[in-house]
């Protein structure tokens, strides 16, 4: 059982940039064991896979945000960071964390465990 807590979002206008972290606890498997995601998403639409790190630390973003998002994670930590810069208000959306064990899948409906969600406003 993995729970998460993400934290860090806020607002900034466009061009900014923000942090967002997600810290986990585990009571099963050791964290570096899972793959974790980032997603987000906006009222009426699906969640988005934003940006994946597996177990390996191979990392896989979704287009719109390449070169600008940065994923990593901090296995001693028990943390997924997102480091986000120059950030657009299409940017704008709920920030989830998500963990699965072992495999690394884009769809939302494969993730396990999630957390509570972290808001992110660009204005423009």
């Amino acid at each position: 059982q993995v729970q998460l807590a993400e934290s860090g979002g806020g607002s900034v206008p466009t061009g900014g940039s923000l942090r967002l972290s997600c810290a986990a606890s585990d009571s099963g498997p050791t964290y570096s064991t899972y793959c974790m995601a980032w997603f987000r998403q906006t009222p009426g639409k699906d969640r988005e896979a934003v940006a994946r790190i597996a177990r390996d630390t191979s990392t896989y973003y979704e287009d719109s945000v390449k070169g600008r998002f940065t994923i990593s994670r901090d296995n001693a930590k028990n943390t997924l960071y997102l480091q986000m810069n120059n950030l657009q208000p299409e940017d704008t959306a709920m920030y989830f964390c998500a963990a699965q064990f072992f495999v690394c899948p884009s769809g939302a409906s494969t993730y396990d465990y999630w957390g509570q969600g972290t808001q992110v406003t660009v204005s423009s």
